[in-house]
């Protein structure tokens, strides 16, 4: 299960709102069933960021968004937001095969 979401930021909360994200990101890292996240930044708009969340199941996404570390960060996070957040499941994702060496294990 992947997640997309598309935030605009007011002007001027930008470095703000990266340290909570990445503390969000960080206190996600040790929930069941996640698997990775990312935080991009258009390089056309430094108020856009671009959260790419990667869960196991849809249930684990869900779960996290119950949980109290989740919680903390949602109203510091969105005070620092312009308008509303678009959120995105992805339909499809390809990616390539695992590198692998000549003995076996993962290069």
């Amino acid at each position: 299960m992947t997640i997309v979401t598309y935030v605009s930021l007011k002007p001027g909360n930008e470095p703000e709102w990266d340290a909570a994200m990445r503390k969000r990101l960080e206190a996600a890292r040790t929930q069941t069933g996640w698997i990775g996240g990312q935080i991009l930044i258009p390089l056309d708009d430094a108020n856009r960021r671009i959260l790419v969340g990667t869960w196991e199941t849809r249930a684990h996404w869900e779960a996290w968004h119950q949980d109290p570390e989740f919680s903390a960060t949602r109203e510091r996070l969105e005070g620092l937001e312009s308008g509303r957040s678009e959120w995105y499941e992805v339909l499809v994702d390809v990616r390539g095969p695992a590198a692998r060496s000549t003995s076996g294990r993962a290069a």
